[in-house]
């Protein structure tokens, strides 16, 4: 079963992806201010690739943006990729 983690700080925060209750992936972020985040990683861990695990992490971040109107600047070039190649996704990214 697929659960993902949140946890937000003052400065940074994390997406945590657990299956069965491991951790399989990772998405890191930092605030630049109130109103925008940089994703700075993204990883899945061995044994966990080719799931689209790593796009459920973006997705994650993505919906948390929207729920808190703010921007994403995606420096992480994993998040950029999934970011620039999901329309859907491009109302959420800091111009």
């Amino acid at each position: 079963m697929e659960e993902i983690k949140h946890v937000n700080g003052d400065k940074n925060g994390h997406f945590s992806l657990y299956i069965d209750d491991k951790e399989a992936g990772l998405m890191s972020y930092v605030w630049v201010s109130k109103q925008r985040f940089i994703i700075d990683h993204t990883e899945v861990k061995p044994g966990y690739e080719g799931h689209g695990y790593g796009k459920l992490l973006v997705k994650a971040g993505v919906e948390f943006a929207r729920k808190e109107g703010v921007k994403i600047i995606p420096l992480c070039p994993y998040a950029k990729a999934v970011i620039d190649r999901t329309p859907e996704y491009h109302d959420v990214l800091d111009a």
